[in-house]
This record gives structure tokens, C-alpha cells and sequence, in this order.
């Protein structure tokens, strides 16, 4: 009895022991951490937006929170003629900056491809940090410290999965909105082209955003599914943006491109207004099998898909996506890598890192990295700046 207790205890150590060494695997390769602690900062919504929405066609309605949560939340409202292009700004309580932008309600429809040579900068998976978002452009002289852009006429490409299970997914996405108008002036383009998450806050689905985010649509007298829906600046303009593009030559797609998609005869163009036509309808099994149901799908759809690293796929599988848009590679986020890698002889790059989050504090801690496109070279970059050649 007592050698049938010892081994009992003995099996139950190795497994443990066991368990603590793959933990501590995934924690170095950057795959898992553990979370230590909040900063308390994350509770102070004062002066946080703005949420904009259409009262009509010709009002804007620009509301900041005020207050705190020991004396109580407000907001502070402003009403616009749509036509005025009010100037408005957004503030991050944790380092007390802030940025300024003007709102423009023409929201225009990317191109799906685009062909001028020019370098690209790639990131995904930002998941509502600022801070990590900001410093990332900064340190790689897309932006200067001053938010003006300094990429010249190259293209900031922003892969997917912006918001949810974070606090900053307000100022991640006028960041972008202010990133575009930035760009522009000097002949630049960014991206934004949506993933999977970004179609979950469109569907109203906000089982990953932070809970932050129900209150403060309470405080704005709305539910949350309001805080994206049609009436929503932020909601139609982020409506307006493309599921894949083709820069360059490279295919930019959150998920990647299932090889069923390659059998389609939709341009890449109808394929984005396919997906976009569904933004405000959730995926569901349904009879109907066109190439719609295919498309949003939540295994085969190009914003879901995780086919690269979770299906048995030959080369030719992979080959089969790129061929039918003539594309060198495929640039995924979406399945989490320890480092920006490729894969399957070079077509498919995968950018899907885990980034530091702005309020809490991880062991072990993390370090952004991006993709950089220049002369035909690939190089995995650093937050610091420096980069290495793929």
C-alpha cells in the first residue's frame, strides 16, 4: 500500500514537472506569458474618444468621456454640420499625449491592387495597443515623434486584428484614421485591411473587447453593438475597407487564401465587395452555397482561414492562392509565430506576433516586430529599429 502511495506521488511530480517545462517553452518562445499586474491607469477614461455618430446625413455628434470613476463618467458633446470637416483629437491617458485629426465623412473604397514599387511596411495583430502600435512606427521612421509621416510615398499595410482584448482599441483606431490623412499629403498609402476581430466588432459580436467597452457605450447612452453599427463614423468607415489587397506583387490577407478560394472566378475586387457586402451579417451554416457563404466563412474565409499552419498542405496547395492572383508571396497574421517567419519556400510570410499590451504587465516581456518589404528583400524589424534579413 505505502509503494503504491510513493509511486502514485512520484507519477504525479513527473507530470507536473512535465506541465512547468512545456510552460516554460511556450513562455520562451514567445508564444504564452503570464500576466503580473494591471496599471491602474486603465480606469481613468477622462477625456477618452472621440465616439462620432450621424445624427442624419447632415449632423455629427463628437462625444468625449469625462468624470472618473469615483465621482461618476459623462460626456461632452459637440455638434458638427457634416460638411463643416470638424477638427477633432484623441487622448491616451497613460503617457498624457495626444493626436489631432480632421474628420472627413466621404469614406472611399480602397483599390484591391496596387502596383508602384515602393516599400512596405507590415504589421498585424496589434490588438488595441497604442502604445506598442505607435512606438513600433516611431523607432522605424514610418512616423516621427511628432505622428507626421516620414515614410515617403511607401505603404503602411496593417494586416488584421487591430481591436479587442485590449484598452486602446478607441485610440488604435483613430491612429489608423490619422495615419491615412498623414500618408496621404505625402503621397503614402495605409492599408487596413480587416480581420477577423475587426468582422466580429462589425457583426457586433464583442465576446474578445474589453470591458471597458460596454461601459463606456452605457456612459454614451448606447448599447454596444452601437459603437460600430451603420450609424457610427468609425463603424462606416471601417466598412469601407478590403478583406485582401495585392501591393506590389504580395498578397495581404489576415488569414491566408484556402485553396478553394484559387477556384473561384472572382476578381480580387469582387472578392472584397463579396466579404464587405456581409461586414454587418455574421457567418451561420445556410443552404445556400454560393461564394458568399464560402468567403465569410469562419474556417474558409480569407479573414478566418489558418490553413498554413493548422491543415496538411503540400506546396502546390499553397501555390494554387498565389497563382491565381500572380502574387510572390502571401503576408498572414491571425495564428500567433514566436517571430516574423516564412514559410513553404518563401510564399507565405507569417507576421502574427504577440505585441506588449498598454496596461498590463507580462513575464516574459514582449517586443513588437514588423515586416519590411524593400527592393525585393524581406526583413523581420524590430521595435528598436533594427532589422535582419529574412
Amino acid at each position: 500500500m505505502k509503494k503504491r502511495i510513493l509511486r502514485y506521488f512520484k507519477h504525479l511530480l513527473g507530470t507536473i514537472v512535465f506541465l512547468l517545462l512545456v510552460g516554460v517553452i511556450l513562455l520562451q518562445t514567445k508564444i504564452a506569458s503570464i500576466s503580473y499586474g494591471d496599471n491602474p491607469e486603465m480606469m481613468n477614461w477622462e477625456n477618452d474618444g472621440p465616439y462620432v455618430f450621424f445624427e442624419n446625413d447632415s449632423t455629427l455628434l463628437v462625444n468625449h468621456i469625462k468624470g472618473n470613476k469615483d465621482d461618476g463618467f459623462y460626456t461632452s458633446q459637440a455638434v458638427y454640420d457634416s460638411g463643416s470637416l470638424p477638427m477633432t483629437s484623441c487622448y491616451f491617458n497613460l503617457d498624457a499625449s495626444k493626436f489631432s485629426f480632421q474628420l472627413d465623412t466621404q469614406f472611399k473604397t480602397p483599390q484591391a491592387t496596387y502596383n508602384d514599387g515602393q516599400k512596405i511596411f507590415a504589421v498585424s495583430d496589434i490588438e488595441s495597443g497604442y502604445k506598442a502600435f505607435r512606438d513600433l512606427l516611431i523607432n522605424n521612421e514610418v512616423i516621427d515623434k511628432d505622428l507626421a509621416w516620414t515614410f515617403e510615398k511607401g505603404h503602411l499595410v496593417l494586416v488584421g486584428d487591430f481591436v479587442d482584448r485590449g484598452f486602446s482599441t478607441t485610440q488604435v483606431l483613430w491612429f489608423i484614421y490619422k495615419l491615412e490623412q498623414e500618408a496621404k499629403k505625402h503621397g503614402g498609402i495605409v492599408h487596413f485591411i480587416l480581420g477577423n476581430h475587426e468582422l466580429k466588432n462589425l457583426h457586433g459580436n464583442y465576446l474578445s473587447a474589453s470591458e471597458k467597452y460596454i461601459h463606456v457605450a452605457h456612459i454614451l447612452g448606447k448599447q454596444q453593438y452601437q459603437l460600430y453599427d451603420d450609424q457610427s463614423f468609425i463603424g462606416r468607415w471601417m466598412a469601407s475597407k478590403n478583406t485582401v489587397e495585392l501591393i506590389n506583387g504580395y498578397l495581404f490577407v489576415h488569414g491566408g487564401i484556402h485553396p478553394e478560394i484559387s477556384e473561384m472566378t472572382l476578381t480580387l475586387a469582387q472578392i472584397n465587395q463579396a466579404v464587405r457586402d456581409n461586414y454587418r451579417h455574421g457567418s451561420f451554416p445556410s443552404p445556400k452555397k454560393d461564394a458568399a457563404q464560402k468567403l465569410i466563412s469562419t474556417r474558409k474565409g480569407p479573414s478566418w482561414y489558418r490553413g498554413y499552419f493548422k491543415d496538411d498542405l503540400t506546396q502546390e496547395d499553397v501555390e494554387l492562392g498565389l497563382n491565381k492572383f500572380d502574387a510572390k508571396a502571401v503576408v498572414v497574421g491571425h495564428t500567433i509565430q514566436s517571430k516574423v517567419n516564412s514559410l513553404y519556400n518563401g510564399r507565405v510570410i507569417a507576421i502574427d506576433v504577440k505585441h506588449p499590451k498598454d496596461y498590463s504587465k507580462r513575464w516574459p516581456s514582449r517586443a513588437s516586430e514588423a515586416l519590411l518589404i524593400e527592393n525585393g528583400n524581406y526583413y523581420r524589424v524590430f521595435d528598436n529599429g533594427e532589422k535582419d534579413k529574412l
